[in-house]
């Protein structure tokens, strides 16, 4: 599960390039109920989801990937030091998993 999917910001960027949510899932294959489930933060998106999300949205694939929830920045107002690591470890763990799949999706590419 995505740690916070930035709807609003995804909306914006599609609106700015004058097409919508369907647009998007057209545009990157994905079906519309899979793709309402990352908005809603049913589910992460993928490696090959954040690349395509990127190429669509003509946007570095870093800021995609934290706008996907995948690698939040700030913790929680009034954390105590051990929520703050806590924390920290699990967008760890997201983006060593999104590090993975990317992986495995470039192999399959060249190989």
């Amino acid at each position: 599960m995505a740690l916070f999917f930035d709807a609003d910001w995804f909306d914006q960027r599609l609106a700015a390039r004058g097409t919508d949510r369907i647009g998007l899932a057209v545009a990157t294959g994905i079906e519309r109920g899979e793709l309402h489930r990352i908005f809603s933060n049913e589910r992460s998106p993928s490696a090959e989801e954040l690349a395509e999300f990127a190429r669509v949205l003509e946007t570095d694939l870093l800021e995609v990937t934290i706008r996907s929830g995948v690698a939040v920045r700030e913790s929680a107002p009034g954390a105590d030091t051990g929520d703050r690591i806590q924390s920290i470890e699990a967008r760890l763990d997201a983006i060593d998993t999104w590090l993975a799949e990317f992986e495995a999706s470039k192999k399959k590419a060249v190989g």
